[in-house]
């Protein structure tokens, strides 16, 4: 996975006493293999469950316990660590340490760190039993620290380490990294509601056999990735695939045929600013679906065929003066005609294309190369990463609805 906003920054990583800390040295194992530079402090009774050297050396940073002892010349490390962070990540955050943030303590290193951080790149991961996440004292301290600023990550449900079920087991290090990658990122799309699709269509032939394609939805998940992270209320439309919708999504949509996924597009739309279409849509849909498997009764089949919408060329018959619209262009061959031809056709505004006969970019590639083509010309994106990609398409709209 590729965090393009945490990348050089420099991570402060708070440990407190709960269960899960075992679960931070994974966090810090992560950290470590991202171009991040990390400390990491842990509180008194985190040092009770867990030896530092464990972090230091799967973190290959600092570990600092006490105001006190580490204290090394001129340099105080709760002012400086502070300073010197760009984030400042608690994780686990337990309900005696919320509480003490909440009532302003610098009772020990973590605490006074955090009363010397001033900027607003701070984050809780709160973890701990469900009864006393639900309790209403430390309810009152998560409100108390979100208007203070604290962007506060939520546990999720599940079986937690006491033999309960319910709301307080630690998430998952994958989603913290992308919520730390979202706090860090611009907010340009702040306001926005986007519409994006993903991923391939199915249409059914009979009970057995379909007509689909080779999308992976990669490039439309990053996407909808990016936009989460830049502000954007982001309706994500997906075909099937094999990917997790990204953990800042939360209006997520899964659909097979292009008529379920024309209609929610459509109702969307109408309160939408921006529609991106990266799904791979299937033009033709069986005109007669068999109920029964079709049998082989002779040597050849034929199945009659009929057009399914073209959903990007609905919305540019529909849309308003300040609504945009984004169209891809997945082509073999004159790529850059075809891709200037759909966006007139299209009414686009904007029409990324790729050469999917291309093995190192094509279908479930991790990486891919674009030209962004729109009535003031074209910008090609060299190879990347679909998220470098994405960050490229999404600096590419914000240009248009800036202007």
């Amino acid at each position: 996975m590729n965090y393009p906003y945490l990348k050089n920054k420099n991570v402060l990583l708070g440990v407190s006493s709960g269960i899960a800390l075992y679960k931070a040295v994974d966090l810090a194992s992560k950290l470590r293999k991202l171009d991040v530079g990390l400390n990491i402090i842990l509180t008194p009774n985190a040092e009770k469950l867990i030896d530092k050297t464990v972090f230091s050396a799967v973190g290959d940073c600092n570990v600092y316990t006490s105001i006190k002892n580490d204290v090394n010349g001129g340099w105080i490390p709760h002012t400086s660590l502070s300073a010197d962070a760009d984030v400042f990540v608690v994780a686990p955050a337990t309900t005696n340490t919320i509480a003490k943030l909440n009532a302003g303590f610098a009772d020990n290193l973590l605490t006074a760190t955090a009363s010397a951080f001033d900027k607003e790149e701070k984050i809780i991961v709160a973890t701990m039993n469900t009864r006393m996440f639900e309790n209403k004292a430390n309810l009152r301290n998560l409100k108390g620290l979100e208007e203070m600023g604290w962007k506060i990550m939520f546990p999720d449900e599940g079986h937690l380490a006491c033999g309960e079920v319910g709301k307080g087991r630690y998430p998952d290090n994958e989603n913290i990294l992308e919520f730390i990658d979202g706090v860090l990122a611009p907010k340009d799309y702040e306001g926005k509601k986007v519409v994006i699709t993903a991923g391939p269509t199915i249409e059914p032939i009979d009970p057995v056999r379909s007509i689909t394609n080779r999308s992976s939805g990669k490039m439309g998940y990053e996407l909808a990735r990016e936009l989460a992270a830049r502000g954007a209320e982001v309706y994500l439309i997906s075909g099937p695939t094999k990917l997790k919708p990204p953990f800042l999504v939360k209006k997520f949509f899964s659909v097979e045929s292009v008529d379920e996924m024309f209609k929610l597009t459509l109702k969307f739309f109408k309160e939408a600013d921006i529609a991106i279409m990266a799904a791979a849509v299937s033009d033709y849909k069986v005109k007669n679906y068999s109920n029964k498997k079709i049998k082989k009764s002779s040597e050849n089949l034929i199945i009659e065929l009929e057009k399914n919408p073209d959903i990007l060329k609905e919305l540019g018959k529909i849309k308003n003066n300040t609504q945009i619209t984004v169209g891809f262009a997945a082509e073999t061959n004159d790529v850059i005609e075809y891709a200037n031809k759909k966006l007139i056709n299209k009414n686009a505004d904007i029409i990324v294309s790729n050469d999917v006969s291309r093995k190192d970019i094509g279908f479930d590639s991790n990486q891919n190369e674009v030209v962004l083509i729109s009535k003031d010309g074209e910008k090609h994106v060299e190879k990347s990463s679909k998220r470098d990609i994405s960050v490229a398409i999404c600096n590419y709209i914000s240009s248009k609805f800036s202007k």
